[in-house]
């Protein structure tokens, strides 16, 4: 129906329209007095009154239900129906049982009028009060004063609100689902609605396109609300019942997050709390990410967390000629054709249509300077693959907590690495002793805590990881059963062989003759690393005092040099 304006001059136009006196409407009670929208729908309750809402009564009342309609825009039925909301008690809601009494109907009558109470609900001429065993109804002050004024009540204008007014209306409309005035069905409605007027807002944006379903939408939304309006940043699954009405709704929500299958969670917008790293599955928040991207306007003070900076790119890594024993040499060429694009993406496709997991997990342990980084350094340049290096001392911080919170960034922004690159690149625990060594059985102190929940934090990541994760440690005999499980692949890398080493002196040293190399090669343990710390030391020398060729009493002095610097200084050389 077409709007009126409903000031006095044209209420004759409306009444003449209807065939009512254009000055007064005359009943047998009272005396000539002026139509309102008060009178009109004292009239109509009279007529209504036991009349089972039969068509006779339509019939007899259209010329009042006509009015009404023409200046609040809705039907006959919505009319009667809220005139007896209307004269209801102000201090009560009016239950359905009333409704019915009133019109001498049943209650099984009245169900099929129930998109008539949404309609009213939706004009926001009445506010719901649902129950488990009944509905009730009032009609708010506001639009009592736009009846009494004879004028229709326009619901306010929500679009152009800041990020503030914005906080405000969604606090209104969580606190109507938690008192159970407004239904599942119109807060999504409300939500949304909300969102389209707003759409200048980078809040709004992004809800919409993440291209949630109304349920997935409604809960993301109520973390938010909860941070901001409540300061609440650890929602109970029991709090997801202020948002779900109905036991299947709720009970999937929370199963769906106890067992980290929920899209809020697959997505990383929302994150389980942690204790001491481990999943809790009882509370949960907005990770960081999310906070800083839904939130940025509100000017939220979110901690950056300590990541890797960058992704070293394939291409400028300087190709080197790795030397290692057959046993090494075999498992090192398996490893490079299992990361060649095209074996990688089908293997990870097979595993996945098994059921099982698809992320390379790869561990390189064994003593100091026995090529185990380069290694990694030189597979990733033969892949055509990037590697994002993480170093362990620089994610521990002093701060309690984020440490907790720097590991879990790693991996969420390796993961947006893994999407937005053409290969998957290596993620490289260089150095990780630190972190797979024994967790220790009832720590108490909180340095012990923190490393614990660093080390839970990886182990669930691995178990989840789509991609390449390759970790290099010296340990021998103390890493942690928990992590040898997980990793796929464990190449020990052993001090090279006499064949090795003469091979390494005679790369790193191109000046060396057969039996030179073999004479260094037999007289000194040497790893790759402490031979390439002596090649340097004989280029600097030969900088500054010009090539002096191969002198082997120079170079045994250099090595007896190396042997000084192993015993008394720290370990040189490469992991």
């Amino acid at each position: 129906m077409a709007k009126k304006d409903t000031t006095a001059e044209n209420y004759k136009e409306v009444l003449a329209q209807i065939g009512f006196d254009t000055e007064t409407v005359k009943t047998k009670r009272t005396k000539p007095e002026p139509l309102t929208l008060l009178k009109a729908f004292e009239l109509l309750l009279e007529m209504a009154e036991d009349s089972k809402l039969l068509p006779a009564m339509f019939t007899r009342a259209k010329k009042l239900t006509d009015f009404i309609g023409r200046i609040l825009d809705i039907t006959p039925t919505q009319a009667v129906l809220f005139a007896i909301i209307l004269n209801g008690d102000r201090d009560e809601y009016v239950q359905m049982d009333y409704i019915s009494r009133f019109l001498a109907c049943k209650n099984v009558r009245l169900l099929s009028y129930l998109n008539d109470f949404d309609a009213l609900e939706r004009k926001g001429f009445v506010s719901c009060k649902r129950r488990r065993d009944d509905h009730g109804f009032r009609v708010p002050m506001h639009v009592l004063d736009a009846l009494k004024e004879n004028r229709r009540y326009e619901r306010p204008n929500l679009s152009g609100l800041t990020i503030e007014q914005l906080f405000i209306q969604l606090e209104t409309l969580y606190i109507k689902r938690d008192e159970m005035e407004i239904s599942i069905d119109m807060l999504a409605e409300e939500l949304k609605s909300l969102f389209d007027k707003n759409l200048h807002l980078h809040f709004c944006q992004l809800i919409k396109n993440y291209k949630l379903d109304d349920d997935d939408m409604m809960l993301l939304v109520f973390f938010a609300h909860k941070l901001i309006n409540d300061s609440d940043d650890a929602i109970t699954l029991s709090q997801f019942s202020d948002v779900f009405d109905g036991s299947y709704m709720y009970r999937n929500a929370r199963n769906q997050f106890r067992s980290g299958r929920h899209i809020l969670l697959k997505r990383g917008l929302v994150e389980p709390n942690n204790e001491e790293g481990m999943f809790d599955g009882h509370s949960f928040h907005l990770s960081d990410s999310s906070k800083r991207e839904l939130l940025g306007e509100l000017n939220l003070k979110v901690e950056e967390p300590c990541v890797p900076r960058g992704l070293k790119l394939h291409t400028d890594i300087v190709a080197k000629t790795m030397f290692y024993n057959p046993t090494e040499q075999a498992q090192v060429a398996r490893l490079q054709s299992l990361l060649d694009e095209n074996q990688y993406a089908d293997i990870a496709r097979r595993l996945s249509e098994k059921g099982m997991r698809t992320g390379f997990t790869c561990l390189f342990y064994g003593a100091p300077g026995t090529g185990k980084t380069e290694t990694v350094l030189q597979l990733a340049r033969l892949t055509g693959r990037d590697i994002m290096q993480v170093d362990i001392p620089e994610i521990k911080s002093k701060w309690v907590g984020d440490s907790e919170k720097n590991i879990k960034a790693v991996f969420e922004r390796y993961r947006r690495a893994v999407k937005d690159c053409e290969k998957a690149p290596i993620l490289l625990f260089n150095e990780a002793d630190a972190v797979l060594g024994m967790r220790k059985e009832g720590a108490e102190h909180s340095v012990d805590k923190m490393e614990n929940a660093i080390q839970n934090i990886i182990l669930q990541e691995m178990e989840t990881l789509q991609g390449i994760m390759i970790a290099t440690t010296n340990l021998t005999g103390s890493l942690d059963k928990a992590f040898e499980r997980r990793f796929l692949y464990k190449i020990k890398f052993e001090k090279p062989s006499l064949e090795a080493k003469r091979s390494i002196w005679r790369s790193m040293i191109p000046e060396l003759d057969e039996f030179q190399a073999q004479e260094l090669a037999e007289g000194y343990e040497f790893s790759g690393g402490q031979i390439e710390n002596i090649a340097r030391k004989k280029a600097v020398d030969d900088i500054l005092n010009g090539d002096q060729g191969i002198n082997m009493v120079t170079m045994r002095s250099y090595c007896d040099s190396e042997l000084i610097d192993t015993r008394h200084t720290a370990r040189v050389g490469f992991c």
